[in-house]
């Protein structure tokens, strides 16, 4: 029997790459979508996760836990510190968007290069990352980068300045680390365009979310 997941997203940019990602990494799943595309207009009014926008991400999960679904999982960043509350709210698995790419961003190196199109979602996944090398015992360096312009390219329909203007970030972020993440779901579009500029091992959320998403719900049960 298949597995039901719910997408859930903050931008419409972000449901092509990841069904994509679906299609390629695992097909048989049965994926659904919900959308709230006024979140991050809310986020850039009220400066950061306030307690409104908070419930909203939680009512979403609550709310895609009810329709049946086996799984959930995010394709926004900027929100990931709201998900943490969600997770305590639903009974089913619930995956942050980075999860999978920051466990192999922190094998690949202690430079590790964050690259976001919208501005908030950088320091959130510099947060997370560090959070998780603590885990491990491991000092890392991050350093940042946006690059608000590409996402009002590929909101304009532009993909191909959306494109140019990542991978000359990351042409210029690159000396600096030992690996480079691609913040942000829609961003992973852009990851031809970035390995054709720069030598350093580039990652990118959905591929990998899909898999370790896979890897949880169709384990063998333990007796």
């Amino acid at each position: 029997m298949s597995k039901r997941i719910v997408l859930i997203h903050a931008v419409t940019v972000s449901l092509p790459p990841i069904l994509e990602a679906f299609k390629e990494g695992w097909p048989e799943a049965e994926v659904s979508n919900l959308l709230d595309d006024g979140l991050t207009g809310a986020l850039s009014r009220e400066g950061g996760l306030t307690p409104p926008i908070v419930r909203r991400i939680c009512d979403l999960a609550v709310y895609a836990e009810r329709t049946g679904a086996d799984g959930i999982l995010f394709s926004c960043s900027a929100f990931t510190p709201a998900m943490d509350v969600a997770r305590q709210l639903v009974s089913i698995p619930v995956l942050k968007p980075d999860e999978a790419m920051i466990a192999a961003a922190l094998d690949a190196g202690r430079r590790i290069g964050v690259l976001a199109t919208l501005p908030a979602t950088a320091p959130i996944q510099a947060a997370q990352l560090q959070a998780a090398a603590a885990e491990r015992g491991k000092t890392i360096q991050v350093e940042t980068a946006a690059v608000p312009e590409a996402l009002k390219a590929l909101n304009a329909g532009d993909t191909a300045t959306h494109d140019r203007l990542i991978a000359e970030e990351a042409e210029r972020l690159a000396p600096r680390v030992d690996v480079i993440c691609l913040a942000q779901f829609s961003m992973a579009r852009a990851r031809p365009a970035v390995k054709a500029k720069v030598g350093v091992p580039i990652l990118t959320s959905p591929s990998a979310a899909v898999a370790r998403l896979k890897a949880i719900l169709t384990r063998p049960a333990t007796t």
